[in-house]
């Protein structure tokens, strides 16, 4: 079993940022897909941004040009950095990792196996 270990989290206001990480195994961080998700409560997880080994990383729309994921190999950190946090961004944030995703939708969280256990994201009005 993979350890994902999130950090991070906290209670912002709106407009705010937070920089969530994720300690991960080197190998995991150099070779495997890997993505942040989060699910509110009462809905359905979604996922917020994923990168592939080779580097391309994906966004969802609500998301886009407000969050970066970024990996830093020599920490053995996957980060999701978050500027201009709105109230709707308010859930838990996910790590998750696998060897094999399917490019066409790196953001589909039934394709990770390892997941971490979550860091909360609280964004106030």
């Amino acid at each position: 079993q993979v350890q994902l270990v999130e950090s991070g989290g906290g209670s912002v206001q709106s407009g705010g940022s937070l920089r969530l990480s994720c300690a991960a195994p080197e190998y995991i961080l150099s070779y495997w897909y890997m993505g942040w998700f989060r699910q509110a409560p009462g809905k359905e997880r979604e996922g917020v941004a994923a990168v592939a080994s080779d580097g391309p990383a994906t966004y969802a729309d609500s998301v886009k040009g407000r969050f970066t994921i970024s990996r830093d190999g020599a920490n053995s950190m996957l980060y999701l950095q978050m500027n201009d946090l709105k109230p709707e961004d308010t859930a838990m944030y996910y790590c998750a990792a696998d060897p094999t995703v399917w490019r066409g939708d790196l953001l589909r969280g039934d394709q990770y196996k390892n997941w971490g256990r979550g860091t909360q994201v609280t964004v106030s009005s």
